[in-house]
């Protein structure tokens, strides 16, 4: 079984920091690709960051230039440093981890945090 579980979460006043940490545990041979989605009350959820299968990392407009997403591949760990917080940042933030465990990948979520920019 494979665990996604994510940390970091809390409130915050507009241009605030926030550090979310996501943790990849349990039974699997690799990981394929990692990310963050959020969804905010009455939106479709929407993918914020991730690194993908070749390495390559990818951003939502809306964050470019104030959130950082990064990864501990040893630990299995993904990071996603919020700067310059705005209260249309106000969602649950999702990891979301692709794994392998051969012959099959899985799609895993996390529970969610919650992130709330609020004076």
């Amino acid at each position: 079984q494979v665990q996604v579980v994510e940390s970091g979460g809390g409130l915050v006043q507009p241009g605030g920091s926030l550090r979310l940490s996501c943790t990849v545990s349990g039974s699997f041979s690799s990981i394929y690709s990692m990310g963050w989605h959020r969804q905010a009350p009455g939106k479709k959820r929407e993918l914020v960051a991730s690194f993908t299968p070749g390495d390559q990392i990818n951003y939502v407009d809306s964050v470019k230039g104030r959130f950082t997403i990064s990864r501990d591949n040893a630990n299995n760990v993904l990071y996603l440093q919020m700067n310059s917080l705005k209260p249309e940042d106000t969602a649950v933030y999702y990891c979301n981890a692709i794994v392998v465990r051969l012959p099959l990948r899985y799609n895993i979520w996390g529970q969610g945090t919650q992130v709330t920019v609020s004076s």
